[in-house]
């Protein structure tokens, strides 16, 4: 009975399209209608289009900051801090959560209303509905991303304003540059999300109607942040496509360190490519006439995790293979030129700060003498014992100037310098300046060890 009514209906859809398969367009119109129209997208537009302007706005107006933030110590100080201080939240948290709930649904919702059949007849192209499917999630998401980036964008100039933003080895970026560099940032971690996007589809079309498939992308992105965080190896490391998520804040030092982000971002286009070709080939050939059908059992598992493991393996083994990468990749002497290049630049914001004659980074000549925990102990990897002793040279001036510091580096190559002394260089949160006081930038700062060491020294 069911058979004649699908054949019945099958031959009404021909008989009215003329035995034309319905064209691609119409069908990813189709289902981008159906995403939208659900209430929680909705919902999540509207909240990605509004909440981040709030929160950033929110916390720009408060004494205290989200300073264990990448760029959080500068959201009272430049409105371009904030759209960063959003993407550093959107990379762990909220991007997962958004193509798990957009991808990772939108072949399983199928199941779970038994509306194949239906969708068959009147698509009458598995590879279509396929095509049609992801085309409409990508589109809502990149949706969903944009928004992120301009409503926190928005929310920061409206509040603090277009002013220089201080980059990560604390020389100054004009508004304009700091515009570019904040947009390439957010076009930078469209990769993972791809490949977050392509991983939710998998284990949509893999899982069937069960809750695991919508789970997917946040679980492995979980994961992977948690290997971000391990002291691994730092091939490893770039291996994985969550290191896309933290590596744009290459481009905010100078020269830029886009061999690490460069990396991360051909590294997370393949997890996308791969996961979306073996969830096409699994759902091409899945078998429409069970509607018992929950997901493609262990084989379809087998099939969908083996080859990702495989593309692990084999971006680990070329990243080794082709970059001077060892061990964790923090070793003394980056720690040691990171940390110098940066008290430069914030000893020149410094001087201006307080009206001092003019002095160069070539005339400071600073370096910086670093150990790790004892002294026997090799002064390398990630952790909160590094010591480093601070000397520079002003013109004129015969006395060397010395300050002490304390350094957590994390593994990612992330390490805040907190000032130990002397009183009158970073002994204080705040320096008095001819307009009142104001953030002394030697106090506390943050900063970036090159993991793979691409960029040229000196």
């Amino acid at each position: 009975m069911t058979a004649a009514l699908t054949r019945s209906t099958a031959q009404e859809h021909e008989r009215a399209t003329g035995g034309r398969r319905v064209p691609l367009t119409r069908a990813c119109r189709f289902e981008l209608v159906k995403l939208v129209s659900q209430w929680r997208i909705r919902l999540l537009v509207l909240a990605c289009w509004i909440a981040p302007a709030l929160f950033v706005a929110g916390v720009s107006q408060q004494s205290t900051l989200p300073v264990d933030t990448l760029f959080g110590r500068w959201m009272l100080a430049s409105g371009w801090a904030g759209p960063l201080v959003m993407l550093g939240f959107a990379g762990t948290w909220a991007l997962p959560l958004l193509t798990s709930v957009v991808a990772g649904d939108v072949f399983a919702s199928e199941d779970r209303l038994g509306t194949w059949r239906h969708l068959l007849v009147a698509v009458r192209s598995p590879r279509r509905i396929f095509v049609a499917k992801t085309v409409a999630s990508l589109t809502v998401l990149l949706l969903l991303v944009a928004g992120l980036a301009v409503s926190s964008t928005v929310g920061g100039l409206l509040v603090v304003g277009d002013q220089p933003l201080v980059g990560l080895d604390g020389h100054l970026l004009a508004p304009s540059d700091a515009a570019a560099s904040v947009l390439l940032s957010w076009v930078c971690v469209l990769a993972p999300t791809l490949a977050l996007a392509a991983l939710g589809l998998l284990g949509s079309v893999t899982l069937g109607r069960s809750p695991m498939g919508l789970l997917v992308p946040v679980l492995l992105s979980l994961a992977m942040a948690v290997a971000q965080m391990l002291p691994l190896p730092v091939a490893v490391r770039v291996a994985l496509p969550s290191y896309a998520f933290i590596s744009w804040n290459g481009l905010f030092t100078s020269p830029q360190q886009l061999g690490p982000l460069l990396i991360g971002i051909v590294v997370s286009l393949v997890w996308a490519m791969v996961a979306t070709a073996l969830a096409y080939v699994l759902f091409v050939r899945r078998d429409f006439t069970n509607p018992a059908h929950d997901g493609s059992g262990r084989r379809a598992i087998t099939i969908g995790v083996l080859p990702l493991v495989g593309v692990a393996a084999a971006s680990f083994a070329v990243v080794a293979a082709t970059t001077s990468a060892t061990g964790s990749g923090i070793e003394q002497d980056k720690v040691q030129r990171s940390l110098a290049t940066a008290f430069a630049h914030l000893y020149r914001m410094q001087t201006d700060q307080l009206n001092r004659p003019a002095v160069t980074e070539a005339q400071l000549k600073a370096t910086a003498a670093c150990n790790k925990g004892s002294v026997r102990a090799a002064a390398k990897g990630p952790g909160n014992d590094w010591r480093c002793v601070v000397t520079w040279h002003l013109p004129g001036v015969e006395a060397t100037g010395q300050a002490i510091y304390q350094l957590d580096v994390t593994p990612d190559g992330r390490f805040m310098a907190d000032g130990d002394g002397p009183k009158e260089v970073n002994g204080y949160f705040l320096v008095r300046t001819p307009d009142g006081d104001a953030p002394n930038p030697l106090w506390q700062f943050d900063g970036n060890v090159e993991l793979l060491d691409t960029t040229p020294k000196g």
